[in-house]
């Protein structure tokens, strides 16, 4: 019987099988016409697939969410959630894939542009898209050709502190310092205190490291050796570890912390945990020191800047930040060469002298 109803439930239920394929299906109906009707239906998609050769469809939705769960547990995962949510915020997740033309994919760079993204942004888009209609393609779905589109990526130059600038944004982390809204240091309470040490000892160790926030935020005291003045630190973005050595003010601050480590992280939250992302009084220090086209992520910048001005390669920089890829560290290539023809010139200096 193609139609049947069962004991523990209301609605009928089709079956039926098809060159040893068995399909069962509630039609979530108790209307018989209506369930005859799916029972039509799905015989003739499976006999399209199976014994035609027809590719089956997938909704935007379904290619997105199986391409970024098979992601899990790697370090992009979290952004290609986010990119998910981003593409189904143009696409209507319940339109088949296959349905997607090159319009639709210049209206998302459109879109996504207006919404005040950057290039690099809505390439991260694109390329998630792209690589759910492979998965999908290799499932055997129905899926669209398409070329990706051409989005611009402006090339600026890199941001970095100079000296001065790090001082001056120093100066507003001061723990001590004196300003407007802040109670005289001895009256402020232990917890303020705190909060401030924190963030001075935070950036200061990220300009010494080159670190990326999260991994001297979320830091253990476990990966912190003072006798070697090392640090193992584990790069969650792109999945590796790296062993840097502490600068003297490094060391400095982390023997002051030490002393008192009520838990396990070198720098906690109010309720004990990782500190996680907490970057709002860095980023108005910033603001207060002038340094207004400057994030967080400038300080890794200063970093790399320095190391390439003071005669490391790209390629040794690229090891000290942990990159994955080259071209990453090529950003600071423009600074290599100055010091190179600066060594030039010093060597023609010394040959015509």
């Amino acid at each position: 019987m193609p139609l049947v109803k069962r004991k523990n439930s209301k609605y009928w239920y089709v079956q039926f099988q098809i060159n040893h394929r068995t399909v069962i299906r509630s039609s979530k109906t108790t209307d018989r016409k209506a369930a005859k009707q799916l029972e039509d239906r799905l015989r003739a998609e499976v006999h399209a697939e199976l014994l035609i050769g027809k590719k089956k469809p997938i909704t935007i939705h379904q290619a997105l969410a199986r391409y970024v769960r098979s992601k899990a547990g790697t370090p992009n995962h979290k952004n290609l959630e986010s990119q998910r949510r981003a593409l189904l915020s143009v696409f209507s997740g319940s339109r088949r894939l296959h349905d997607l033309s090159a319009h639709d994919l210049e209206q998302f760079v459109t879109v996504r542009r207006l919404q005040g993204r950057s290039g690099q942004t809505i390439k991260h888009g694109l390329n998630c898209l792209f690589a759910a209609i492979d998965l999908a393609k290799g499932s055997g779905h129905l899926v669209p050709e398409l070329v990706s589109p051409s989005v611009k990526i402006p090339r600026h130059r890199t941001r970095y502190l100079t000296v001065e600038e790090e001082r001056r944004l120093l100066a507003e982390l001061d723990p001590k310092r004196e300003g407007k809204g802040l109670a005289p240091y001895q009256e402020r309470s232990a917890r303020v205190k705190r909060e401030m040490q924190d963030c001075y000892d935070l950036v200061v160790v990220l300009l010494d490291t080159g670190a990326r926030y999260s991994e001297i935020a979320n830091i253990l005291w476990e990966q912190i050796d003072l006798k070697t003045r090392q640090i193992r630190l584990w790069r969650s973005k792109v999945g590796n570890e790296g062993l840097i050595f502490m600068t003297e003010r490094v060391h400095s601050i982390l023997s002051r912390r030490a002393s008192h480590r009520p838990f396990k992280t070198v720098f906690f939250n109010r309720a004990g945990g990782a500190r996680g992302y907490a970057g709002t009084a860095i980023r108005k220090a910033l603001k207060r020191a002038g340094l207004h086209d400057c994030t967080i992520h400038t300080l890794r910048h200063t970093h790399a800047s320095r190391l390439i001005q003071n005669g490391l390669s790209v390629y040794e920089v690229k090891a000290v930040l942990g990159h994955s890829d080259i071209r990453t560290t090529m950003r600071y290539a423009h600074l290599e060469e100055a010091v190179v023809t600066s060594r030039a010139r010093d060597v023609i200096e010394r040959v015509s002298s």
